[in-house]
């Protein structure tokens, strides 16, 4: 039989799973590789503290015995306690252009997950929804930016033929002269700090711990009713945020406060890819070093995360946002957001009114699996 798939159970197997992928794509100049060490730190359940509420397998699939497909599948139970049903996720899905070869993969991980009375599995999620979303379906030929999935187009059909359907739309959104934009729609707009209690400041790296503790505190409030939103514990937040610092800098970070309580943040990072891309997946101090410096020439703002409590979102909040990313915003040429619900409209007009348009598009996937 020239075709096989397995669940990871040694060493040689996780390598495997970890190198796949740049055989996928040898060669193509657009795709950016994986930091393999941090691909093995993310997938980790000693270390991941995200993995506490699941449980993580991996699977390869062979064709005459080379690695020629991977996913991974992740059950989460406090998941499926609060949004019901019998769920499990799929992610880090890659395939050579071969439909036998992904049947046969998604065929093992289904049965896996059939054993453990999964009704729905559904993906990407790389390795959850926090992380790289979905599949990209549209924009080919065109590099990917920081945080954003990146794919062959045949990717698509592959799962379709595995008996996946879109569930879920998620899109990207860009302004190529964000400077002039601004300049024209707002002029000279400020912030008005210290009007009736609000103050906004930059992250603070000498209060880090605070600050990311007082990120993750908005964040859960603000996100408490979004599609498959689990609320952040302390630890998972802190293990995520980990590099943040490779890809942002304290003054793309800013956080509003409300006599002295934590009410709103602007993440902001850098589009940092064509820098990442020369690592080819392994870093080292020389490469970090041409990282840092280059990295002070980058010219794409990525608008990584707006968070506003629910309490304070017809509030003031909003100007002292918006005047603030007008601030930091004309030193970029270009500003992008990360994925977006095509179905959010308040976050797309948010979007719309800075002047950005639709760029990319991605899809969740889901199949019934049956009993």
């Amino acid at each position: 039989m020239p075709y096989s798939a397995a669940p990871v159970s040694n060493r040689k197997q996780v390598d495997e799973f970890l190198r796949l992928p740049f055989a996928i794509y040898r060669g193509d100049p657009l795709w950016v590789p994986p930091v393999i060490g941090e691909v093995r730190r993310m997938l980790d359940p000693e270390r991941n503290p995200y993995f506490a509420n699941a449980v993580l397998r991996l699977f390869v699939g062979y064709r005459n015995g080379t690695p020629v497909a991977r996913t991974a599948v992740i059950i989460n139970s406090a998941h499926q306690k609060a949004f019901g049903g019998r769920s499990a996720f799929f992610g880090f899905f890659e395939s050579a252009n071969d439909e036998d070869a992904a049947r046969c993969l998604f065929g093992e991980a289904e049965t896996y997950c059939r054993a453990r009375n999964v009704e729905v599995l559904e993906g990407p999620f790389n390795p959850h929804h926090y992380s790289e979303l979905g599949l990209q379906i549209d924009g080919f030929g065109t590099a990917p930016s920081f945080f954003q999935p990146y794919n062959p187009p045949y990717y698509n059909e592959l799962l379709e033929k595995a008996g996946f359907r879109i569930s879920a739309r998620l899109q990207t959104m860009k302004n190529d002269d964000i400077g002039t934009y601004l300049d024209r729609s707002f002029g000279a707009l400020a912030a008005a700090p210290g009007r009736d209690g609000y103050t906004i400041r930059s992250f603070s790296l000498k209060d880090r711990a605070g600050d990311l503790e007082r990120i993750r505190e908005v964040n859960n409030d603000a996100f408490a009713a979004n599609w498959h939103f689990l609320p952040l514990g302390a630890e998972e937040y802190a293990f995520s945020a980990k590099h943040m610092g490779l890809v942002t800098r304290p003054d793309l970070i800013k956080i509003v406060e409300h006599q002295g309580r934590p009410v709103a943040v602007l993440h902001c990072v850098l589009d940092v890819n064509p820098l990442l891309r020369r690592w080819k997946g392994v870093p080292g101090p020389v490469k970090l070093i041409r990282f840092l410096l280059g990295r002070r020439a980058v010219k794409t703002i990525i608008v990584f995360t707006v968070g506003i409590k629910r309490d304070y979102r017809h509030s003031c909040v909003k100007n002292l946002l918006l005047a603030e990313f007008c601030r930091m915003a004309r030193a970029f040429d270009r500003a992008e957001t990360t994925w977006m619900s095509t179905d959010n409209q308040v976050v797309l007009k948010g979007a719309e009114s800075l002047g950005m348009r639709p760029d990319k598009h991605f899809g969740i996937y889901a199949k019934e699996l049956g009993p």
